[in-house]
């Protein structure tokens, strides 16, 4: 390899279920599994789209979409940088999306071979039913147009089964065409019976597997094929490295502001608080000793970590993750990100002498931008606050600007748990009286469905040409591409708005000491302190990128 990966330790099992499996990371990973149509995940982005299918019977559900286009996404050949993912694990989402395709591979190895069987030899009649399913799908989904097509959906299936037993009873020809066309359209319902027991027991494993992660289980995935076994297995082995590679690029730390849009992967700028006043001697002395931004930075970093300290016993701050990061612009509609690259760049992640240059340097005009960012990670992954401090130098003024991020949770299509499919039918005797009865896991469209999609599987590009594809928006990050507002949430909300205090008010202390340190006349720094401090304590966030003030 000679993009800077370091691989020595060989194949490793990868690991789910352990640190950081979090209810976002589960509920995102519970999408894999299941079988609910793939048009509610545009319903909760329309960034993303659906490709129109050219044969409907091919569709893919939404497990079958989220796991093909997550796979492509981020473990394909062309694969592009993908947004860092802050409050879940994207390589344990990205192997329960291996292992589901794993679990339908082996369905579909079933059902290919319960087609050549009942269909390859018994093609006339396999053709027959699926033109008749097909038609049956179609005018399905002019009935839920709102069309009055029910009763020529049913009345397709009672041709083909009056078709049927009339090839049984008065089949044509004579001799041996004649018992084959006898038994053409029987066999593949034969087959149809073999296909669903097949189709339930899978669907079973799925619903389970559905029902665990969003319960909050943890259950893993199994991914054997993602560890070689000898040195001539180069599918396990590449497999193998873009995990590793996915794993690298979440550690990243640079991160993309793309304008109103925030930054990625950490939500839009809700709030900002600027502290920007004249370096000026004190009265006794003549000039301030010299000093730079990091100076002040890293004295911030160092007050930033003592948060979770309180004077009184009430819980306080969990422990935040407090990092440096470099920070590239780039535009609102920009579709692919590019991450920096040279000799100052190992595995993704700017070395820490780059990172104080761009804090010493890289303060006005082009060029990245360097902040110190403090993150919360609540609610199990659901809420990630941010806040972001930076500190520039001009002339003779000292700016010293906090701004405010929320990611909100996990839109909540991806936490519901499987519901029973029923029906509500009238009573035998009391027919004036309704009650619901239980109907099995897969009806007989989608056992007809799962069996005509079944020998495309091993065509991939075939399947998705006829069936159609999920396209996920760009650039795309698994956390921030089905993140929610935080504001509908109150505690959520609340929780962003408390935090912004005392990051504030230590980052200005901070500031203030290493000025006070070099002989700075700090009355007017500790006055405009002062004074945000009040601000901050307003009750609404604010729409900072949009300065709609």
């Amino acid at each position: 390899m000679t993009d800077g990966f370091d691989f020595s330790p060989g194949a490793q099992v990868p690991l789910t279920g352990i640190d950081g499996e979090t209810a976002a990371t589960q509920a995102l990973a519970s999408a894999a599994y299941r079988d609910t149509p793939v048009e509610d995940l545009v319903k909760i982005n329309d960034a993303a789209s659906v490709s129109k299918p050219r044969i409907s019977l091919f569709q893919p559900n939404l497990g079958e979409a989220f796991s093909r286009a997550v796979q492509v996404r981020m473990l394909g050949g062309g694969r592009k940088e993908v947004v860092q993912s802050f409050g879940i694990e994207p390589q344990t989402v990205v192997e329960h999306c291996l292992a589901a395709n794993r679990i339908r591979q082996e369905r579909d190895t079933r059902l290919t071979v319960v087609m050549a069987v009942c269909g390859l030899l018994f093609l006339p009649g396999v053709l027959v039913w699926l033109g008749a399913f097909q038609l049956r799908r179609s005018l399905g989904k002019l009935k839920a147009n709102g069309n009055r097509a029910g009763v020529l959906a049913g009345a397709v299936l009672a041709v083909a089964v009056g078709f049927t037993v009339l090839l049984a009873i008065v089949p044509p020809f004579s001799g041996f065409w004649r018992e084959y066309f006898r038994v053409v359209m029987v066999v593949p319902v034969i087959g149809w019976f073999l296909a669903r027991r097949i189709c339930e027991r899978t669907a079973k494993d799925l619903r389970d597997r559905w029902s665990d992660l969003a319960g909050g289980s943890g259950v893993g995935a199994k991914i054997p094929e993602a560890v070689p076994r000898n040195p001539n297995q180069t599918k396990a082995e590449n497999l193998r490295q873009n995990l590793a590679k996915l794993s690298a690029e979440q550690n990243s730390n640079v991160v993309f502001y793309a304008g109103p849009k925030g930054i990625l992967g950490m939500g839009s700028r809700w709030a900002s608080w600027q502290m920007a006043e004249e370096l000026t001697p004190r009265e006794d002395l003549k000039e301030i000793n010299p000093f730079r931004s990091w100076d002040v930075v890293r004295a911030i970093h160092d007050r930033l970590k003592m948060l979770e300290r309180t004077p009184i016993h009430t819980g306080g701050f969990p422990r935040p993750a407090i990092r440096h990061w470099v920070v590239v612009p780039i535009s609102e509609g920009a579709g692919a990100i590019s991450r920096p690259t040279g000799t100052e760049v190992e595995g993704y992640t700017v070395k820490d002498f780059e990172i104080q240059r761009i804090c010493n340097t890289q303060q006005f005009g082009k060029g990245n931008r360097h902040y110190l960012g403090i993150q919360f990670v609540l609610w199990d992954g659901n809420l990630v606050i941010t806040l972001m401090v930076t500190v520039t130098v001009l002339h003779q003024t000292l700016r010293v600007e906090v701004t405010g991020h929320a990611l909100g949770p996990i839109n909540g299509l991806f936490s519901g748990k499987p519901s029973p499919r029923t029906k509500t039918v009238a009573k035998s005797v009391r027919f004036w009286e309704t009650k619901t009865v239980n109907l099995p896991l897969i009806g007989s469209d989608e056992v007809v469905r799962l069996a005509a999609r079944a020998p495309l599987t091993w065509f991939p590009p075939v399947l998705d040409h006829l069936g159609g594809t999920l396209k996920l928006p760009e650039p795309f990050g698994l956390r921030h591409t089905w993140a929610d507002k935080p504001w509908a949430h109150r505690f959520m909300a609340d929780d962003a708005l408390r935090a912004a205090t005392p990051v504030l008010r230590a980052v200005h202390a901070a500031a203030i000491q290493v000025m006070d340190e070099n002989g700075v006349d700090v009355s007017r720094f500790t006055s405009r302190s002062l004074s945000l401090s009040g601000q901050v304590q307003e009750v609404t966030p604010k729409k900072a990128d949009v300065y709609d003030a």
